[in-house]
């Protein structure tokens, strides 16, 4: 693995976390599907580490009918005990419990808006936020207005930082630390 490249910190040295940061992180996201999905991980993440999530990522895609919203929203409780016994996920009932709550939230955002990404994007007038700032922030207004409004909907795992980390992570703030090299493209 080759290092070769100044990055932010918080990615360390696993292949698949720097690969995750090169390739995905802080890449605007447009599709709802990958929306979704990053949205359900980030949730899955509260309390550990995002190496942790990332490394069962596709236990998830497999899992979760590859974050097929429409699927998702039909999961019930005998949906939720089979995900249970699945050792490639996180296995905290009420994160598996949100899956399905979050997806049907999700699909009347899509259906007021015509899509989660325009409803998304139009918190930051529809272009990235560029912040360089050697301390990572860990909520803001624009993810406590996102998290109360996902809240009202009936979504859960949706707090305040963990909506600060998807917005990092699906780009709509691209917050690469001063010297990582994505932060000077």
């Amino acid at each position: 693995m080759s290092r070769e490249k100044p990055r932010c910190f918080w990615c360390g040295d696993d292949p698949l976390y720097v690969a995750y940061h090169d390739e995905e992180w802080g890449v605007p996201v447009r599709d709802d599907r990958r929306l979704f999905e990053q949205l359900i991980l980030e949730g899955a993440q509260a309390g550990l580490s995002w190496i942790t999530v990332l490394k069962k990522r596709e236990h998830y895609r497999k899992a979760l009918a590859g974050f097929d919203v429409r699927k998702l929203a039909r999961f019930d409780d005998k949906k939720v005990v089979a995900l249970m016994r699945n050792a490639g996920l996180v296995r905290h009932r009420g994160k598996l419990e949100s899956v399905a709550l979050n997806a049907r939230a999700f699909i009347s955002i899509q259906e007021e808006h015509g899509s989660f990404s325009q409803w998304l994007w139009a918190h930051v007038d529809d272009a990235p936020v560029v912040r360089r700032s050697r301390r990572p922030r860990p909520t803001s207004a624009v993810a406590e207005k996102i998290s109360k409004e996902l809240k009202r909907r009936g979504m859960k795992f949706v707090g305040p930082t963990i909506i600060q980390a998807y917005l990092q992570a699906v780009g709509v703030f691209d917050e690469h630390l001063p010297g990582c090299w994505k932060a000077e493209k």
